[in-house]
């Protein structure tokens, strides 16, 4: 008995509304209100005094802001306008941002983050008034460290940088404290580990040697070996790597660097198909962190704020960034400022708090088989795209050929490329014009024309077949008709625009006043 074939998908049909928008400003007109705001009551001005006369004169406005003045109505066009000339993750298929989990944020975390018992505190709200909130950081801090296996967590750190700075900040307060700081000046990642690795511990003043893969496209061990030294004071590495491929040597990655004295950080930034599967302590790891914004189904929010979360060995746990919640005898909850070993404070309070909550509740939503099951379908899914983009020609998955991936894979074009000299870039400005997103790579790039796709547990068999065939269909037009992508988007608000403006820092305004001072000659101490 032969199975049903499933319908060849359709290329959806799109076209991108588009309003001829002006800018806010332009649209103010003077007197106009949205709302208006009450007068300070008697009592309370009486009680406070003259608050703004009391500042410094340096921190005082010598005129009111220039705000846009509109009505409500005007106002909530002018932004539904322009929401309408965006692409996004609640309506179209974005499998396209690879390293970065752009997965479906539930509807109802948003509400729960709206209700006034927490928007209207104030992180220097008396902790007593608080202990909600105080309750979710700490709990959330005791289920992430059972998600990863260590010992203690803190979620003071603003998003995965901040989070890879701190780890690299508490490892050499590590070493100071033991009188090796001095000594070991050297950290060792992997090419293809997330580049903030690299970045941070360079910030740190460290020198930064990058391990490549070996033949079979794997984090080269017998390399790791070479580089270790007395002078490493840690590995810091992305696992999976930042192409999807899991290194399956990484406990003996992680006892080379014990061996010599180093420590062990594990970039778990994206650990979307680990969860429930393996730990940063199962392979040994003195400190790791988590971006809630990725993994634990926070949104983005266009580059920030995000969530991050340090976890570390007992050994570490006095480094750990603050100040941090803690727990009291009598089971309430404080906010306790950050010890004498600590490195500080890398931003302010104590977290990100809707983001928090937000992630707080995905995991108690899903339960730990549920974490799995998430786990396991985001596998899935991106092997399942695996398969049907390697079907497409000219389309290949550099190193570790043939084998499978985690939740993530970084492919090439290149091949594509050599025939029809249409580029990665190209590519993914051309499926914007079937409402598809689409990422290419970190620099540098190290896989030629290359397009990085997690397709996470969120999405279905048919929106992944959609997306594998809009891919296919742009090859064929590469083939066919390059002009067609060569000159996209065409069905966008934006027209196809030059890394000339891009790059010539003399072009770029970046605000409102920029723009006039430098297109309009306009003063800009006149406040437009």
């Amino acid at each position: 008995m032969s199975l049903p074939v499933a319908p060849k998908p359709a290329l959806r049909r799109f076209q991108q509304a588009r309003w001829d928008e002006p800018v806010i400003f332009e649209l103010s007109t003077p007197g106009e209100r949205g709302v208006l705001v009450s007068q300070v009551e008697a009592g309370v001005r009486e009680a406070v005094g003259d608050v703004v006369g009391a500042l410094p004169a340096s921190l005082r406005r010598p005129s009111r802001p220039k705000l846009p003045e509109m009505g409500q109505m005007r106002v909530l066009k002018h932004y539904l306008r322009l929401s309408q000339e965006n692409l996004g993750a609640d309506f179209n298929v974005d499998v396209g941002q690879g390293t970065c989990t752009m997965k479906y944020s539930p509807k109802i975390n948003d509400q729960l983050i709206d209700t006034p018992k927490l928007t209207d505190m104030h992180p220097h709200q008396d902790p007593a008034d608080a202990q909600g909130v105080l309750e979710i950081v700490w709990n959330l801090e005791r289920m992430l460290a059972e998600i990863s296996g260590m010992d203690e967590v803190s979620l003071h750190t603003q998003g995965g940088s901040a989070a890879i700075w701190s780890n690299i900040a508490m490892i050499r307060k590590y070493h100071e404290a033991n009188g090796e700081d001095e000594q070991r000046r050297e950290v060792i990642t992997t090419i293809f580990s997330h580049p903030s690795n690299a970045a941070a511990a360079k910030a740190a003043g460290y020198e930064v040697i990058t391990v490549f893969p070996d033949a079979d496209g794997y984090p080269d061990l017998a390399a790791l070996k070479a580089a270790l030294s007395p002078r490493t004071a840690a590995i810091m590495v992305t696992n999976p790597e930042d192409t999807g491929i899991y290194n399956p040597a990484i406990k003996e990655w992680v006892d080379a660097a014990h061996a010599v004295g180093a420590l062990a950080s594990y970039d778990q930034a994206n650990a979307n198909g680990i969860l429930g599967i393996t730990r940063a302590r199962d392979a040994g790891f003195d400190v790791c962190h988590f971006n809630l914004h990725k993994t634990f189904s926070t949104p983005h929010a266009c580059g920030g704020p995000g969530a991050g979360a340090n976890a570390v060995s007992a050994a570490l746990a006095p480094f750990l960034p603050g100040p941090r919640v803690v727990r009291l005898d009598d089971g309430t909850f404080d906010v306790a400022e950050a010890g004498e070993q600590s490195i500080g404070a890398v931003a302010p309070f104590h977290g990100v708090i809707p983001n928090i909550v937000r992630a707080y509740s995905w995991i108690m939503a899903l339960g730990a088989p549920g974490l799995l099951a998430a786990a396991e379908i985001a596998v899935l899914n991106n092997n399942y795209l695996l398969k049907k983009v390697l079907d497409i020609p000219g389309a290949s998955a550099p190193y570790a050929t043939g084998r499978r991936r985690i939740e993530q894979v970084r492919y090439s074009w290149e091949e594509l490329f050599q025939e029809t000299g249409i580029t990665s870039e190209e590519i993914g400005i051309r499926m914007t014009d079937f409402g598809m997103h689409y990422w290419t790579s970190h620099h540098p790039y190290v896989v030629p024309q290359p397009f990085t796709l997690e397709p996470t547990e969120s999405y279905s068999k048919a929106e992944l077949d959609e997306y594998a065939a809009t891919l296919a269909e742009v090859a064929r037009e590469a083939r066919e008709t390059p002009e067609v992508v060569r000159t996209a988007p065409h069905n966008q608000t934006v027209h196809h625009t030059h890394h000339d403006d891009l790059d010539d820092p003399e072009r770029w305004a970046i605000t409102w006043r920029a723009y006039q001072r430098k297109y309009f000659a306009a003063d800009a101490s006149s406040g437009a």
